[in-house]
């Protein structure tokens, strides 16, 4: 059995998984904060929640945000900031007494999405996070490529591209940088940018709403957001140039994504507010043509779930 644990901002889930990939048992419990001695009793929770449901024990992945440093084993990078500096694989193999696998979340999901999903079949699978933050992860055949530091995929904390008017030098980041992708292309960032232009406080999905109901501040609002992301996808295009992108996390299941975004990789122009879209001749991507697809996670929610199980499927 393949036990994965997706290490989420507000819950933590755990599923169990056959060797074909048929989910035995599936559990949640809200994410332990700012305690870490919490954090490893609540794996610890879960791992034992599988395996007393289905009578087998497993091998356990954890998909989490931020990524062990391959050098010292700490976790750094996180916005679980109280795991950050810790031991976390080390201290969870000696609370399990088994070996234990961490990848960062966006790994996981490349990971799922090419095994079994969106990407299934194909060689270079790029996940992207749209969610409480914005990351990704690379899938090279079906297995996680984490790079020579673990860095591999860490596009939420890199500059937002070609910056415009007002972008620069954006706004305060976490991680104690200003103007990261993470302040722009997440669906905080998404809330961020509505509560800045109009002083309210909505939920993405509200804004959605209001966009789809006409609203012209919602629709502006969502404009920007698709000419961020179509810009951080880009720079990814020209560097990895890969099979698929796969999107997961909330701002995922904005359906017109799936054909703003294409159509503005495309084109030579913001189609939002009529400026060139990038450098040169106004290409976001470096080339006469972009082609690269882009998906929804076929599984959803669950997809960084089942990747981190998958973490052990070699």
């Amino acid at each position: 059995m393949y036990i994965g644990i997706d290490w989420g901002g507000t819950k933590m889930e755990v599923v169990g998984l056959d060797a074909l990939g048929v989910e035995l048992c599936r559990h949640r419990i809200p994410t332990p904060r700012e305690d870490y001695d919490a954090s490893i009793r609540a794996v610890l929770e879960l791992v034992d929640h599988v395996e007393t449901a289905t009578g087998e024990s497993g091998s356990v992945g954890i998909g989490l945000p931020g990524s062990p440093n391959p050098l010292t084993g700490l976790i750094r990078n996180s916005n679980a900031f109280w795991l950050n500096g810790k031991p976390l694989g080390r201290d969870l193999e000696a609370a399990l007494g088994r070996p234990v696998r961490l990848a960062n979340d966006g790994n996981c999901l490349a990971v799922s999405e090419a095994v079994d999903g969106a990407g299934a079949g194909l060689d270079v699978v790029v996940g992207i996070i749209l969610g409480t933050g914005h990351g990704g992860g690379i899938a090279l055949k079906g297995k996680s490529h984490a790079g020579f530091q673990g860095l591999a995929g860490e596009i939420g904390h890199y500059s937002l591209p070609w910056p415009k008017e007002g972008e620069y030098p954006g706004p305060r980041c976490w991680c104690g940088r200003h103007g990261c992708l993470e302040m722009f292309c997440s669906g905080t960032g998404f809330e961020l940018d509505y509560r800045t232009t109009t002083g309210v406080s909505r939920k993405a999905s509200e804004v959605i709403d209001l966009k789809r109901s006409g609203d012209p501040v919602a629709s502006t609002v969502y404009g920007r957001y698709v000419d961020r992301l179509a810009r951080s996808l880009a720079l990814i295009i020209d560097l990895v140039d890969p099979d698929v992108f796969v999107l997961g996390g909330g701002m995922s299941n904005v359906d017109e994504l799936y054909t703003d975004v294409p159509m503005l990789l495309s084109t030579r122009t913001n189609l939002w507010d009529g400026e060139a879209a990038g450098s040169g001749d106004g290409r976001l991507v470096f080339s006469d043509s972009v082609a690269t697809p882009i998906r929804k996670a076929k599984h959803g929610d669950s997809s960084g779930v089942r990747g981190a199980a998958f973490l052990w499927k070699e």
